[in-house]
């Protein structure tokens, strides 16, 4: 089976950076860039787009909010217009820098306080999605399984590719533990090497109440500013490879 494992990439600013970007694109498949309002700026999107063509890493647009100091964790109060112009905006840049660059945007992911105010208004995903539509009609929608975003995505025309978030904790109700509470981000290797082997071997998450949900995935996401996030994704890869499947980009995962 090709999975895909996709990471959150380009989020830094100017001379700052958040992680090893380049040695993390050696190790992912897809790379969600950020796209300038959250993190990120034309100069590292150009240069996040220039490795992944080089590595053969899926491109994709990872629009947030426009709130640096929140680094777009923070909930604003935009209308859905707002949203909307946002998401063009931001996936209209990465489009055109990618072009220049002699290569394509393949998927879409939300990122944090974006993704949660569309995640929860069923009106404002079709919203949203319709827009991409009419931008890309050929775009993937990286989001978790039977939400809002999925459904809408689907409803649009739009491919879906469902993902697993190794470094976050679940609830029993198969949602994000919110990042205040404690363990909330797994950071140590052994626990998330186990939670992978878990996921690929049986398709279950043990959640933070200790009990065994379902996960319907086929990309396994890592954040990059989640301490030790290099070592982590090439745990999550050298697990997915153990287990006898292979990585590959979300274009690839999708035409299998």
């Amino acid at each position: 089976m090709k999975i895909d494992v996709n990471s959150d990439m380009g989020e830094g600013f100017g001379v700052y950076q958040l992680c090893d970007d380049a040695a993390l694109m050696k190790v992912v498949s897809s790379a969600n860039i950020a796209c300038g309002f959250h993190a990120g700026d034309p100069a590292i999107m150009s240069n996040m787009v220039r490795l992944a063509k080089a590595h053969g890493v899926g491109i994709g647009a990872h629009p947030g909010l426009p709130d640096r100091q929140g680094f777009g964790r923070r909930e604003l109060p935009f209308s859905a217009e707002e949203i909307c112009q946002q998401v063009a905006y931001q996936l209209g840049a990465l489009t055109a820098i990618a072009r220049a660059e002699g290569t394509y945007v393949c998927h879409f992911s939300f990122h944090a306080a974006m993704g949660n105010i569309v995640n929860r208004d069923a009106a404002l995903a079709q919203q949203v999605m319709e827009l991409v539509v009419r931008i890309n009609s050929d775009l993937i929608i990286f989001a978790q399984p039977d939400t809002i975003i999925e459904a809408a995505a689907q409803a649009a025309g739009l491919k879906t590719l469902t993902l697993f978030l190794a470094d976050r904790a679940y609830d029993a109700q198969g949602r994000l533990v919110p990042r205040g509470i404690a363990g909330a981000v797994i950071k140590e290797e052994a626990a998330l090497r186990a939670r992978v082997r878990q996921f690929l071997q049986h398709g279950t998450v043990t959640t933070i109440e200790g009990e065994e949900i379902a996960v319907r995935a086929r990309s396994i996401l890592v954040h990059s500013d989640t301490p030790g996030s290099l070592a982590l994704a090439t745990i999550v890869r050298s697990e997915i490879e153990a287990c006898g499947h292979q990585v590959a980009p979300a274009a690839e995962v999708i035409a299998q």
